[in-house]
């Protein structure tokens, strides 16, 4: 019983990377079928409260009443929740990050060579026997 070694399996980078990101999706789309429910129960609060209990039945804005108002707003927020998870995050995945991440480290790269050509052309280095020696520069004795 102790003396069986337990067999470890071993996941590279790239599938432990792939795994995160089906973790974070599954959650994501968890959450937002959790707001559908919230949304559709509590629309249906909404309607029962002004409705059938009256609860602010003179208030109506536009002639619409408040009820309509409410499940829009909160429809919209629904929507963009849904947006969020199934179309931007798509076009805005972890392959569009790195991506973006190699366009910015190679615009930096470029920066810092023009910046080195620059210095260099500015000040040429001069070898000598002993040291080298940058034009207009101060030498310490």
């Amino acid at each position: 019983m102790f003396s069986k070694k337990q067999e470890t399996t071993k996941i590279d980078r790239d599938q432990r990377e792939l795994i995160e990101y089906a973790q974070l999706r599954i959650k994501e789309k968890k959450n937002l079928f959790r707001h559908f429910v919230i949304f559709l129960a509590g629309a249906v609060l909404l309607i029962i409260l002004n409705l059938i209990l009256d609860f602010g039945a003179d208030f109506r804005p536009f002639d619409v009443d408040w009820f309509v108002w409410a499940t829009l707003i909160w429809f919209f927020l629904f929507l963009i929740h849904f947006l969020n998870v199934f179309l931007f995050r798509t076009f805005m995945n972890k392959k569009w990050e790195n991506e973006q991440l190699d366009k910015l480290v190679a615009k930096q790269k470029d920066k810092i060579a023009k910046l080195q050509t620059q210095v260099e052309k500015e000040y040429p280095v001069i070898e000598n026997d002993t040291k080298i020696i940058r034009p207009n520069t101060p030498l310490n004795p």
